[in-house]
């Protein structure tokens, strides 16, 4: 995402207002994790400023560009990224053998894989949702089956860090894939990051859930 970046560390350039926001606030703003805005400040998708002290100052102007007009209605991903990502974790390698989820069953992964792909069609769903209602009931669909994969992997004897690890390896290929849609659909600046805000902001929400489900389970 081509957002210009401010320098970390030099003084913060004078804006009318003179508005910055704290990382807190910038990220409940957008409805993200505070860790989630962090990665996007180091890897330069937004902008930022580092105070004497260490603390993050993103300016509100570039922040309250991100959020989606409600007005403009991006293009709908649908069922042709569902499907390219329904592909990759097939062939997703769950853990290795020095771990528990290394040691599973082949019926086991595939119970692994089929709950992170649903998860998937229901992350998709709630993307393309024409309105907040539906997109607030596939978004729990979604977080009612990473709760469901939380609770199966304490079931297993797999560590909550096992656990969490394994969860992020379905985060990379949809967040990834996300942004290749985006460009193949030909998506402009604000529409793309739109789409990676909303998705982020979500993966945020089931990770959260995973975890409810393994101390559950």
């Amino acid at each position: 995402m081509g957002i210009p970046v401010q320098e970390e560390n030099a003084s913060p350039p004078a804006e009318e207002g003179g508005t910055w926001l704290s990382l807190g606030e910038a990220s409940r703003v957008l409805g993200i994790s505070q860790g989630t805005l962090r990665r996007w400040a180091d890897r330069g998708q937004v902008s930022s400023f580092t105070t004497p002290g260490g603390h993050r100052r993103f300016p509100r102007a570039a922040i309250l560009a991100l959020i989606p007009s409600d007005r403009a209605r991006r293009p709908q991903i649908g069922d042709a990224s569902s499907e390219r990502i329904a592909g990759t974790y097939r062939r997703l390698n769950l853990g290795d053998g020095d771990s528990m989820l290394g040691e599973l069953s082949e019926t086991e992964r595939e119970l692994f894989r089929e709950r992170g792909r649903r998860m998937v069609e229901c992350l998709i769903a709630h993307l393309d949702a024409d309105g907040p209602a539906s997109a607030m009931a596939n978004l729990h669909q979604a977080a009612a089956y990473a709760t469901e994969y939380g609770a199966s992997t304490a079931r297993l004897g797999g560590s909550l860090s096992e656990g969490v690890e394994t969860f992020l390896r379905f985060r990379s290929p949809f967040i990834e894939e996300l942004a290749g849609t985006a460009r193949r659909r030909g998506l402009d600046t604000r529409e793309a990051t739109g789409l990676l805000v909303d998705a982020e902001g979500a993966f945020d929400k089931l990770l959260l859930a995973f975890m409810d489900g393994w101390q559950q389970g």
